[in-house]
């Protein structure tokens, strides 16, 4: 097709191909205008679109009724699979419209797509939004044209339903307070965990190692034993040792870092589960000895039966066994003779054929003897020549007449020419 045809005015007219390149540049020069961010708007619109559709609950509404996986993040901002976008696309704007109050017929995958298009692009206009882009950019069933029509679909459905943006309410963050425990001497494992998680981020000054504790407790022990006796009784103020204590506990916390690589903490860990499994089998011994003496019990029975079963059917096993050798041999006689009713059937319809043949060619020689078409035929011909023969004779007598009349016309014209010649040589004698 020549797209550079001269018209009227003899400028070269520009075709379709070149509009929709025209198109495309402008498109481009329009997002190269709007920022370098703008190639990535179509993703974020369609995370937008995500949240929507969920608190829209269109997996229970609009998904599960057709079978359908619910959407991912970028599913309609990504080329996949056009023909399923598309059809994704019309039953989400379907749905949506009619979520908005709209009734909209659900769309077949055999219905017109450019009619589909036109209808929802109609229902949207009619909600107020803007349609500046053409409608072929929805046929392919992603880009931002489509996320763009189903978030404007969706936010009229949120509105139709009553559904209002709020400020987002924060949690407030309390600061964690330390728990102080009435009895600080005794350190569970698990409390020592805890302990480990807590403190690791704290400056690693305020923790004692625990070989040096337990070498300062055990200096303390001992000069407190040989001090017991002249301790008595107490002068310290209750009020000065409590803020001793709370000065001096965060100093207090043990640290213990345990390595899950240590054999120690797995030969531990084998001999718990060693003395679990020990425990269950217990348990569990006496039931499985029990079901397998009862299985074995059900055995004996089953093997006693088969026998006794065996004993009183062996005359008919054994006539069975006849009658099967008997059913073989049949079995081969019948193959040998339908091998021959094979040929012989062969034959007759060979045979058959040929009288068919000769059976037509019969009726057709009957029925061309006993016609009488072709006498009519003739007839008729016979008819036709006698016809065409009167008109002959008719012409004939027609072209004697005339011929005649111009014999008997050239005759007189001869006799009258005679006289005429004759008359001027008897006057010129005269004279």
């Amino acid at each position: 097709m020549a797209e550079e045809a001269v018209g009227g005015g003899g400028a070269p007219r520009r075709g379709v191909g070149d509009r929709e390149r025209d198109r495309d540049r402008d498109e481009e020069g329009a997002a190269a205008e709007r920022g370098p961010g703008a190639a990535y708007h179509t993703f974020v619109l369609m995370e937008d679109l995500l949240d929507k559709l969920k608190l829209l609950n269109y997996e229970d509404e609009a998904l599960r009724p057709h079978n359908m996986r619910p959407l991912s993040r970028h599913y309609f901002a990504l080329p996949t699979n056009p023909g399923e976008q598309f059809f994704m696309f019309c039953t989400l704007a379907a749905w949506l419209i009619t979520k908005a109050g709209h009734p909209f017929e659900q769309p077949q995958e055999c219905d017109d797509p450019n009619a589909i298009i036109a209808n929802v692009l109609s229902e949207l206009r009619s909600f107020g939004r803007p349609v500046d882009f053409p409608p072929s950019k929805l046929k392919a069933g992603y880009g931002e044209q489509v996320c763009y029509v189903l978030d404007c679909l969706a936010e009229e459905a949120l509105k139709y339903t009553g559904f209002s943006w709020k400020r987002p309410a924060y949690p407030t963050e309390e600061l964690e307070e330390e728990e102080i425990t009435e009895d600080n001497a005794e350190l569970t494992l698990n409390k020592l965990e805890e302990d480990v998680v807590e403190e690791e981020s704290d400056n690693e000054e305020n923790f004692i190692d625990l070989n040096v504790l337990k070498a300062e407790t055990y200096r303390s022990d001992m000069s407190d034993a040989a001090k017991q006796e002249e301790i008595l009784q107490s002068t310290t103020d209750a009020a000065e040792w409590n803020l001793e204590v709370e000065r001096v506990l965060p100093q207090l916390k043990v640290t213990v870092r345990t390595d899950n690589k240590d054999w120690r903490i797995h030969v531990h860990q084998m001999h718990q589960h060693k003395d679990g499994i020990e425990s269950s089998l217990k348990e569990t011994r006496g039931y499985l000895d029990k079901l397998h003496n009862e299985i074995s019990r059900t055995l004996e029975k089953i093997n006693s039966r088969e026998k006794y079963i065996n004993n009183q059917l062996e005359h008919l096993v054994q006539e069975y066994r006849s009658a099967q050798a008997l059913l073989s041999e049949a079995k081969e006689k019948y193959q040998e003779g339908s091998g021959g009713v094979t040929e012989r059937i062969r034959v007759l319809s060979e045979i058959t054929e040929v009288l068919e043949k000769v059976k037509q060619e019969t009726e057709e020689k009957g029925s061309s003897m006993t016609d009488g078409a072709p006498l009519v035929k003739i007839k008729q011909a016979l008819t036709k020549l006698k016809q065409e023969t009167i008109q002959m004779d008719i012409q004939i007598g027609v072209m004697e007449h005339t011929l005649l009349q111009s014999k008997l016309k050239e005759k007189s014209n001869m006799t009258r020419d005679m006289h005429a010649t004759m008359i001027p040589e008897a006057a010129v004698g005269a004279y």
